[in-house]
């Protein structure tokens, strides 16, 4: 194998090599210079793995997080993509948010806490992510399963991100951790090889999914067994005397430093300590997303109580960010509003389903989202400490008691 590295014309440096005689990858440390090529190789049906999207990720990037972009080629054509995320400790970070309970309510912001400590007295080091740490699902890799098989694809994924790290750390860039995220276990191929090549595989907080067969709200309020939905128009008249309505540009503009808080309040205490959102990331979707971003605002006497965004990907509506006072939360039941909201926008939508992601999962099956599973891996690159990495793991993951809620009559299954 051979590793050459080159200087594009205005580009930042980019890592090339080659895996087999047919195989071979390229490292871009910009979408843009990924080009036509990541265009080329990345699916059409996902826009998280789409350059526009990515675009605006990368030009309003979390706190400390840095991108990196993987195509891979096939006789010199494009035949997949990677997105990688290098998230970046130092030493000298306020790490007083460590001595709380080691059993963080979200596993990321429990492991954000672990390497903390673990860099805390060290010079730097950064975690090399492939996946993103914005979403929950497989937004992190794919290949063109006709050009090259699943278990070929694998290889040279983990060959490559092994590579770049080994590189940059020759670089003076040390990344001691690799975090492979978000892979569906029905697919078997990906976690076999993973863990013969030392990676721990591990299941955190499942993603909510609910599937939309419903013609409209009506017909999925109906569908539901008398408790639930008695529940649910309990829950609309509590929004009396809220005005809701969707933000236009200029509006989101003027709200944002509200936006920006209730955000925090609501990220802060759900443990989201590996990604501290840009404060211009949102009215960056809304301004270069077009229609496939929506943000909507709940108004109390004129003030910004509330808030919720949606992407649209597709066929899927994804629920992304939020926030709400939390002192209102109990009577106006802004945050179950604000879930049977985004029912009722994908289904005016003509949505397949909603992907409600990670966290407070009893309360998004009882609108009707199902669990589904997704698995991770993680290698840490020191043999010994790597060792103790299902330890770790075991030790960071959080026990969330929740009870799965069914609020559809059972012939509606």
């Amino acid at each position: 194998m051979t590793t050459t590295l080159t200087l594009p014309i205005n580009l930042e440096p980019t890592i090339a090599a080659e895996l087999t005689e047919s195989l071979r990858y390229t490292f871009f440390r910009s979408v843009e210079a990924a080009g036509r090529d990541w265009d080329i190789a990345a699916p059409s049906q996902d826009i998280f793995l789409q350059r526009p999207y990515l675009r605006i990720l990368e030009a309003n990037p979390p706190v400390g997080m840095r991108f990196g972009y993987l195509v891979f080629y096939k006789d010199n054509s494009p035949i997949g993509v990677a997105l990688c995320q290098i998230k970046y400790f130092k030493g000298d970070d306020n790490i007083a948010d460590l001595d709380v309970s080691p059993k963080d309510p979200c596993f990321f912001g429990g492991l954000a806490k672990w390497f903390k400590r673990w860099v805390a007295g060290k010079a730097a080091a950064d975690i090399l992510i492939c996946g993103n740490m914005m979403l929950t699902g497989e937004h992190g890799y794919s290949f063109d399963y006709q050009k090259i098989s699943r278990a070929e694809s694998i290889n040279i994924l983990e060959k490559a991100l092994d590579n770049v790290v080994n590189k940059m750390g020759r670089e003076g860039v040390k990344m001691p951790v690799i975090l492979i995220k978000d892979i569906a276990p029905e697919n078997p191929v990906p976690g076999k090889y993973l863990i013969e090549k030392g990676f721990t595989e591990f299941d955190i907080q499942p993603n909510m999914v609910l599937e939309l067969p419903f013609r409209d709200m009506n017909d999925y309020l109906a569908t539901m067994s008398t408790k639930y939905r008695t529940r649910a128009k309990r829950a609309f008249k509590k929004l009396d005397g809220i005005v809701r309505r969707r933000l236009s540009h200029s509006e989101i503009q003027a709200e944002l430093p509200t936006i920006y808080r209730l955000y925090r309040d609501i990220a802060n205490n759900a443990g989201f300590n590996m990604v501290d959102l840009n404060e211009h990331y949102l009215a960056a979707l809304d301004r270069d997303l077009d229609e496939h971003f929506q943000m909507f605002a709940y108004y109390l006497e004129g003030k910004l109580v509330a808030f919720y965004t949606t992407i649209r990907n597709h066929d899927e509506l994804e629920a992304h960010f939020l926030g709400y006072e939390k002192a209102l939360n109990h009577d106006y039941q802004l945050y179950l509003n604000i879930l049977y909201d985004i029912v009722k926008l994908g289904l005016e939508g003509g949505c397949k389903r909603v992907i409600f992601a990670r966290t407070a999962l009893e309360i998004k099956s009882s609108v009707g989202a199902v669990a589904q599973d997704l698995l991770c891996y993680l290698r840490h690159q020191h043999p010994v400490v790597n060792k103790f990495a299902p330890t770790i793991l075991d030790y960071l993951k959080p026990v969330e008691q929740w009870q799965p809620r069914h609020p559809f009559k059972e012939e509606a299954h």
